[in-house]
């Protein structure tokens, strides 16, 4: 089964809260998102979802899609 996490933060219209986790243990997750990424760091916490207790990703910054 694949590791998941809890997205905290970042834009209100994102399409998901609970994402794969698809990089190592530690590092950031870049979530794409109209035109851009989201970026999100580990929290160093859980927090309870619907698929149970999760580690939580807290949004920092956004960067473009260079066109």
């Amino acid at each position: 089964m694949a590791n998941k996490a809890l997205l905290e933060g970042g834009p209100a219209d994102l399409p998901e809260r609970v994402v794969e986790v698809t990089v190592p243990a530690g590092e950031d997750l870049k979530i794409p998102h109209r035109g851009g990424y989201e970026h999100f760091r580990p929290a160093d916490r859980e927090q309870n979802s619907p698929e149970g207790p999760l580690p939580v990703y807290e949004w920092w910054e956004r960067t473009e899609i260079a066109e």
